[in-house]
């Protein structure tokens, strides 16, 4: 496996508990694929017996290709929160590519998978139902993640150097909340703001801007997530909103409610 950690998964929304079994995990691709795949993901579940379940997360800048019975894809970014009811017992395989690192695949500008979803035929011809069969005819998260990895190695086309670059410029706007605008990520990055925006049109599939606001606004579920009292006026400020009004407003565009009520409804476990 690679030396890039999958880090803590982010941008989760709390749920009521629920009875039945759940299982979630995140691995590390192997390094043939790090500058290209972000990690895999598996999500199994068995309620049989009990009520359907909401799963809801915050949107990521990132591809994904979907993996299961009669619904396998190819997912571009999603501008929304994602909502999924699950029910009875099944599961989900899932690939997530690094910003940009579906471009090489695609051929093509990312920005055209916005919202999306495409057939895995579409991207990878008819070796794509080699790859749903391959992953699926596995039983544990590692065979399906070799599975997977050795299908990805085999047509894994030349890298392009604006892959890595765009990678690490999304690194940065994750990990250092001193870039709260366009001009702090070009000025970072020494690239023009025009350079910045067609870079991760092309690559990413949305503007930078965009990028900013989504993962402060993870930064600020994280907060709500650690239990602790919140300086509602000092947080907003601290993510790069102009006042407490415009955070707010944000926030329940993107989850549905407040942060108040978010608290409220869904304390910290």
């Amino acid at each position: 496996m690679n030396e890039r950690s999958v880090g803590k998964a982010r941008g989760l929304l709390r749920h009521p508990p629920a009875s039945g079994a759940f299982h979630h995990a995140r691995l590390a691709p192997p390094a043939v694929l790090a500058d290209v795949v972000q990690h895999f993901w598996i999500v199994r579940w068995d309620l049989q017996g009990g009520p359907p379940q909401v799963r809801e997360t915050l949107p990521h800048p990132n591809v994904h290709v979907v993996i299961e019975p009669g619904n396998s894809r190819v997912q571009g970014l999603h501008t929304g929160r994602f909502t999924r009811v699950l029910e009875g017992s099944g599961g989900v395989f899932g690939i997530k590519f690094r910003p940009g690192g579906f471009h090489p695949f695609l051929g093509g500008p990312v920005s055209t998978l916005r919202n999306r979803s495409l057939a895995l035929c579409d991207v990878f011809g008819a070796s794509g139902a080699t790859l749903e069969s391959a992953v699926l005819s596995q039983s544990s998260d590692a065979g399906q993640v070799e599975a997977a990895s050795a299908f990805l190695g085999s047509c894994l086309p030349p890298m392009e150097e604006p892959v890595r670059r765009v990678g690490e410029i999304v690194d940065s706007i994750s990990d250092d909340r001193g870039i709260r605008t366009l001009d702090d990520a070009a000025t970072r990055w020494s690239i023009s703001v025009r350079s910045l925006q067609r870079l991760f049109n092309d690559y990413v599939g949305i503007g930078p801007k965009w990028v900013i606001n989504r993962y402060r606004m993870h930064e600020a579920l994280a907060r709500l997530d650690e239990g602790d009292t919140v300086d509602w006026v000092a947080l907003a400020l601290e993510l790069g909103y102009f006042d407490q009004a415009h955070f707010i407003r944000d926030f329940k565009s993107l989850v549905g409610c407040s942060p108040a009520q978010y608290t409220r409804c869904y304390p910290p476990i």
